[in-house]
């Protein structure tokens, strides 16, 4: 069955051709527009901390040009994942890679706005959300010219809108695995408020002895338990290159252990 495009989005100009390349270490085939935005370590980071098992369903929500949701499947064998992506072209070019990795039985690709959802993706439905949502503030963004990048970047919904979507399709006690940047955790908090508990955070250093810039963030549906705060990851040595542990994650595949 090939990946499927639901639903329409606006007549939006291409973003220029994509351009190839692999994810981790090169078991991902990965085809990304040449110009604007552009994936870095995030989504392969945030794919290494969802919790997913066997035989579970999880929602990409914003999936792009889908490099989060193929390193999962490429991870969790048995996982499905539903990806969710506003801009018709990205969402075409995530079907692509999808069938250039012959995931085409386990990924589903969806066009549709997260406040407007396709009526086939099932609310209630699914044992985990993923999210990389923009990171910047409407107000307080100083907006990239490059129409892509504004898109990525800047967060025109705001991240209560991300959270309520993940919580209207999770399952009771499903979970959420989010990243963002390290000082928007009390806007995060705040959202999550009285609704998802069990709260977790895993700071991610640029390198020992500095400050964390991201963060990702772990929460269930509907439980009170208290939050905690994990032990963290240092992704660069002192020399640039990956600490032995990141590399482990970002180029081998392995989990970031919960």
């Amino acid at each position: 069955m090939p990946p499927r495009l639901i639903a329409k989005s606006g007549d939006e100009a291409p973003p220029g051709p994509p351009t190839d390349g692999g994810l981790l270490g090169g078991r991902v085939k990965f085809r990304q527009p040449e110009k604007g935005y552009r994936v870095a370590i995030d989504p392969i980071l945030l794919a290494a901390a969802v919790p997913a098992q066997d035989g579970e369903r999880v929602l990409d929500l914003g999936a792009g040009a889908g490099a989060a949701a193929l390193c999962l499947a490429a991870r969790v064998k048995g996982c499905r994942v539903d990806c969710l992506e506003a801009e018709e072209d990205l969402a075409r070019l995530a079907a692509e890679n999808v069938s250039a990795n012959k995931l085409d039985q386990r990924i589903i690709v969806h066009v549709g706005d997260l406040r407007r959802p396709p009526a086939d993706l099932t609310r209630g439905g699914f044992d985990h959300a993923m999210m990389n949502p923009p990171y910047m503030k409407l107000e307080a963004a100083d907006a990239p010219p490059d129409q892509s990048k504004r898109k990525a970047t800047v967060d025109e919904l705001g991240i209560e809108a991300w959270i309520e979507a993940a919580l209207r399709f999770l399952k009771p006690r499903g979970r959420l695995t989010l990243i963002h940047r390290a000082d928007r955790i009390d806007d995060l908090i705040l959202a999550l408020a009285e609704r998802m508990g069990e709260i977790t955070l895993i700071p991610l250093w640029p390198r020992q002895g500095e400050a964390a810039r991201r963060v990702i963030l772990r929460a269930r549906k509907g439980v009170k338990s208290p939050a905690r705060i994990q032990a963290g990851l240092v992704l660069h040595k002192e020399d640039g290159g990956f600490t032995a542990e990141a590399d482990a994650i970002l180029r081998g595949g392995e989990v970031l252990e919960p």
